[in-house]
């Protein structure tokens, strides 16, 4: 069954996607939980457009998914951006297993990694970046963020700054090895860890070139493989925070949920909240720059992708 057999009625991929694929041109898929649910107004608003010029300065095409009245926007405009930052209306912070009731009640909502992912796979698109994958929740080795079990079913590559640091992160890496999904360092053999550069994690795969990374995936696509790829991509140095500091506000951040009896889907987005006003902002601008670092790689990575495809394609 072909993609737009299926998916016709609720994906509506915009004109300049849609000739993007046809053309074998560089996309870049972007999220939209960070505007709707990630970030406060103006900043998620500012931080959108920032995505979206950073990969078109690399000469990549960007497309922001998100779901407006129950469809499965690829590629969102300039006014379906703005509506979703204002928060105008009520809109639902959208993973997989949202989806089919998202849709039927016509509902508004960002996208997680893993309802973005699922969404840009169904779409056509390689690649996605993003800030920081979810993962297993500290002190709640059940808690496994549902972007684990998209990767392990999913193949599109994942460009982030690793998992986020409120996380268990040698949990995370245990999920994601049963799940049969590579993590690749780019430029590190240790893991990111979203806020600072590395977390003394070790990882069994590093590159340190864009081409080497589209090589892999075209790898992963000849042998049939149904797995996503993590890109785990450190923070640029001048905008990391230190270990310690950043550390020790997610200790009290992560207390302050448990004492307010926050917990589910509502936990990242509060503990993250909070360690934005104990580090006055800090966090906010080292997610901004973490988050464009990405666009800035997975564009590259998706340009030597496109040269790969063209290349098979003439000979």
């Amino acid at each position: 069954m072909s993609h737009a057999s299926y998916h016709a009625e609720t994906l509506q991929v915009s004109d300049e996607v849609r000739a993007a694929l046809a053309a074998n041109q560089p996309l870049v898929a972007l999220e939209s939980a960070l505007i709707t649910h990630g970030l406060p107004y103006p900043q998620n608003l500012e931080t959108s457009r920032e995505l979206e010029a950073a990969v078109r300065d690399a000469a990549a095409i960007p497309a922001t998914i998100a779901l407006i009245a129950g469809r499965c926007v690829i590629g969102l405009s300039a006014a379906q951006c703005e509506a979703l930052a204002k928060r105008d209306t009520p809109a639902r912070k959208i993973s997989v297993r949202d989806l089919p009731t998202a849709i039927a009640q016509q509902s508004n909502g960002g996208t997680t990694v893993a309802a973005t992912m699922r969404l840009a796979h169904l779409a056509g698109l390689r690649i996605f970046a993003t800030g920081g994958i979810g993962g297993v929740t500290r002190g709640a080795p059940f808690d496994i963020s549902a972007d684990l079990i998209e990767l392990g079913r999913t193949p599109i590559a994942v460009v982030c700054a690793g998992a986020k640091s409120i996380l268990d992160l040698p949990a995370t890496l245990e999920v994601l090895e049963t799940q049969g999904v590579p993590v690749i360092g780019y430029g590190t053999s240790e893991l990111p860890a979203f806020f600072a550069r590395s977390s003394g994690l070790p990882l069994a795969a590093r590159m340190d070139s864009p081409a080497e990374i589209a090589s892999a995936m075209q790898a992963a696509d000849q042998l049939g493989l149904h797995q996503g790829m993590v890109i785990a991509n450190p923070i640029p140095e001048d905008a990391a925070l230190a270990g310690e500091a950043i550390e020790a506000h997610i200790a009290q951040a992560l207390a302050d949920a448990e004492a307010e009896g926050v917990r589910g889907a509502a936990l990242t987005p509060a503990v993250l909240s909070r360690v934005a006003k104990l580090s006055a902002g800090e966090s906010i601008n080292a997610n901004r720059a973490l988050l464009l670092n990405n666009a800035r790689l997975a564009s590259a990575i998706a340009i030597e992708l496109s040269k790969l495809d063209a290349s098979a394609t003439s000979s």
